[in-house]
């Protein structure tokens, strides 16, 4: 079997193993107030990457768990994802139409409903870490995951980011600042997956906690030099949102600064970075290399 064949399969694994997952912690649509609950389960099970789940299953089988331990931790980064992307979308925000080839919540029903749909996602994650009765974590260790996901999703990590990002526009950043901005927004939660990963192994090695933040910081920054990239090079079709917003808000990027083709090894040196952080741990450890190659060559 092929890498990409093994990849393509590992990818759709847990896709689906997550969707399942939060198919069962979404409320239904049928349950009052019903609008909400249909934007909730509208933004969440709209298709995605799930990156971050993927992350969480992987970090936790280089260390030896069973993918089902997993499910809470995994559905509980996606949660906080689906909120910040309703958020993001929203005009006070980004201000876009389309997200994964869809209206966006807000314009599929509107903005109050789409800013409720998004409270309600993050305070979900937070219940699930509580109260998830398929993993049977210490009570020690959920609380090290809730303070996990609570500072990356904060101030000090994605909202903080996000609040950096908005700071930005039409400005002019040098390469640390931007670097700064991107480590908040997009590598706070990637980070996060990984550390959720690596906590629900309970007894992993400080030193292979380490390597797998190591890896998770390289990998973080690598998935944002590579969206850069595609909202220059991708077309909306194929990226589900609408390609070139970036530059058209005056947003600072990585092509701006150092351009395309400096992008791109950067990219590449970040990927060598990871798969370098991993060189210590066994096949177990298969699929993060797997996803390091995917997140710095994809197309969407």
């Amino acid at each position: 079997m092929t890498t990409e064949s093994t990849l393509k399969q590992y990818l759709n694994q847990c896709q689906q193993q997550v969707n399942a997952a939060l198919e069962l912690q979404l409320p239904a649509d049928s349950i009052q107030p019903q609008q909400l609950h249909r934007a909730m389960r509208y933004a969440t099970l709209n298709g995605g990457k799930r990156i971050r789940p993927m992350l969480v299953y992987a970090a936790g089988a280089a260390l030896g768990v069973e993918p089902e331990q997993l499910d809470g931790p995994a559905c509980a980064v996606e949660l906080i994802h689906a909120y910040s992307l309703i958020h993001d979308d929203l005009p006070a925000m980004d201000d876009d139409d389309l997200r994964r080839g869809r209206p966006t919540c807000h314009k599929a029903f509107d903005e109050a409903t789409a800013i409720l749909a998004g409270d309600a996602l993050q305070t979900l994650a937070f219940k699930v870490l509580c109260k998830d009765e398929v993993s049977p974590f210490a009570p020690h260790i959920r609380l090290e995951m809730l303070e996990t996901l609570a500072h990356a999703s904060g101030s000090r990590g994605m909202a903080g980011g996000q609040a950096l990002d908005l700071a930005a526009v039409g400005r002019q950043i040098d390469l640390a600042q931007l670097e700064n901005m991107h480590i908040h927004k997009t590598g706070a939660l990637i980070h996060a997956s990984v550390k959720l990963g690596c906590l629900a192994a309970a007894k992993a090695e400080p030193a292979q906690t380490r390597q797998l933040e190591h890896y998770a910081n390289c990998i973080g920054l690598a998935f944002q030099v590579q969206d850069d990239i595609l909202d220059v090079e991708g077309d909306t079709a194929t990226l589900g949102k609408t390609q070139g917003k970036d530059q058209a808000n005056g947003k600072p990027t990585y092509p701006s600064l150092i351009g395309l083709k400096g992008a791109k090894e950067l990219a590449q040196n970040l990927r060598q970075d990871a798969l370098a952080s991993l060189s210590e741990l066994d096949e177990r450890a298969d699929p993060l290399r797997w996803l390091a190659d995917y997140i710095v060559n994809r197309d969407v």
